[in-house]
């Protein structure tokens, strides 16, 4: 999908996402990180907007097979759902300026292309968990008492709570722990008979 130079790209910009943030995502800071012209990277990406849907995109690509390999998973609802947390944790751990970039929807809310995207990553996760719930539900592991929709805000909210709270503490818990701890909950919860 990339080209080695674009992934090359791509690899210093979360670099410099993880020191400066993302406002210092700038053409003039990543060209000085790779030794390159500025002109040099125009070559591969037209500007920061398009590196940055680039990064969404990369990991869209990379996160989509763990939603697959879980839809078609014979584990119960709740431990399918963990193993996706599980694999974005990772994801995450291994790479702290992904969370810059994919939770940073008040900053993209003026870039409509940046808002889009995030905005159909959101709802395609959603409805990927929302099929592992319906799926829960007609196998009796989850009750149908429980709101489909209330519980996938309910999963998302927490992951997106709990990085958020890793990313805060400049990273430093163990997030599969945390993870873990999180899930414990979460599946009391779902078990509680009413």
């Amino acid at each position: 999908m990339f080209t080695e130079r674009q992934q090359e790209i791509l690899e210093h910009a979360i670099d410099l996402i993880a020191e400066k943030g993302i406002q210092g995502l700038t053409m003039k800071n990543l060209s000085k990180r790779l030794g390159i012209s500025e002109p040099a990277i125009y070559r591969h990406y037209e500007n920061k907007i398009d590196i940055l849907i680039s990064l969404l995109e990369y990991f869209t690509t990379t996160t989509s097979d763990i939603f697959q390999q879980q839809i078609n998973s014979e584990l119960s609802a709740i431990d399918r759902i963990k193993m996706i947390f599980q694999r974005h944790f990772e994801a995450f751990e291994n790479s702290p300026a992904l969370v810059a970039v994919i939770f940073s929807e008040e900053i993209f809310r003026n870039e409509l292309v940046l808002s889009d995207k995030v905005k159909q990553i959101m709802e395609r996760n959603a409805a990927s968990i929302t099929a592992i719930i319906e799926a829960g539900k007609q196998r009796g592991e989850i009750s149908e008492n429980l709101s489909t929709q209330q519980l996938t805000t309910i999963f998302m909210g927490s992951l997106r709570l709990l990085v958020k709270r890793w990313q805060m503490s400049n990273f430093m818990f163990n997030l599969r722990d945390e993870g873990e701890k999180l899930f414990v909950t979460l599946n009391q919860l779902i078990n509680l008979k009413k």
